[in-house]
């Protein structure tokens, strides 16, 4: 294990809930970027949201959350589930294991992810911007349970508990605080990187983009998931990657700008649409789908 790298400097880069697309809402795992002319009154009031108990107890059922618990109907998409899970799975699939046997999950919220990492890789570092994600993470790696509960109705609430399955060494992991649109350079070289619905929520997509290279070592797996909904609350419109129509009356999508960007670094492997679930009440939950890229970083 190599030793912990120093904590990150960073105020901007915050996970949100967002709702996505039509009539049904969309949680996102991925932190919400704020520029730094920002309102500082309106900063203040967000960075205590996404500190929140409330928020902390929607991710920690999202990412550990065991099926009696969140569904209570027969027609529930109980598929959609164990979305941190299956996006590890997905690195672990495709990572060849003569490369550095490292994984740094960005935006890696209450952790699951990075947990699952765990199985394969011999160091996962985990980076979020919220200090409430990391001392939960922290918890769960050195106890490997947390109490937390989901809302029935109103302020009537269930009582759960988070779990780290016994087989997984939890030795492994490393969280810290940080900023996905300024990592720092001492990073060093990763086996695989993932970045779970990440994109369509920072203020400048391909300045974080341009950075994967330099993180991605060669032969490594890169994937991000993402369900390209760009908004002008959270990243300016000439910032967005997709989802526009360029100055030739082009149409522009998020999975056109991956390409072309991560292209002449990044072998496109596999691509597939992934759904995923979020309980707010017993009576209101959210789905969405991500669209998963699977790259594998070029020899060059």
């Amino acid at each position: 294990m190599s030793k912990l790298i120093p904590s990150l400097d960073s105020t901007y880069v915050k996970y949100a809930v967002i709702a996505a697309a039509g009539l049904t809402a969309g949680h996102m795992l991925s932190r919400l970027a704020y520029s730094s002319n920002a309102n500082a009154a309106k900063n203040k009031n967000e960075t205590d949201y996404y500190e929140s108990q409330k928020l902390l107890d929607e991710y920690l059922a999202m990412h550990f959350g065991k099926e009696l618990d969140l569904l209570q109907y027969d027609f529930f998409p109980a598929e959609a589930l164990e979305f941190p899970q299956r996006c590890a799975v997905q690195c672990i699939k495709y990572y060849e294991g003569t490369l550095p046997c490292r994984a740094l999950d960005i935006g890696c919220a209450v952790g699951a992810s990075s947990f699952e990492l765990a199985r394969r890789f011999d160091e996962v570092v985990g980076i979020d911007y919220s200090q409430s994600f990391i001392n939960a993470c922290n918890v769960l790696k050195e106890t490997g349970r947390m109490n937390y509960s989901v809302i029935t109705e109103g302020v009537l609430t269930k009582p759960c508990v988070a779990e780290i399955p016994a087989d997984i060494d939890r030795t492994r992991l490393h969280f810290q605080c940080g900023d996905a649109c300024n990592l720092p350079t001492n990073l060093g070289q990763f086996g695989c990187v993932l970045a779970a619905n990440l994109i369509c929520r920072l203020p400048d997509t391909r300045a974080f983009l341009y950075r994967l290279p330099s993180l991605v070592a060669a032969g490594g797996i890169l994937v991000i998931t993402s369900p390209y909904t760009w908004l002008e609350q959270f990243t300016p419109k000439d910032k967005w990657i997709g989802g526009y129509i360029d100055k030739d009356g082009q149409t522009v999508t998020g999975f056109d700008t991956l390409k072309s960007i991560l292209g002449s670094h990044f072998e496109l492997i596999d691509d597939e649409n992934m759904q995923f679930f979020i309980r707010e009440t017993a009576h209101k939950n959210q789905w969405s789908v991500a669209h998963c890229t699977i790259w594998k970083r070029k020899m060059n």
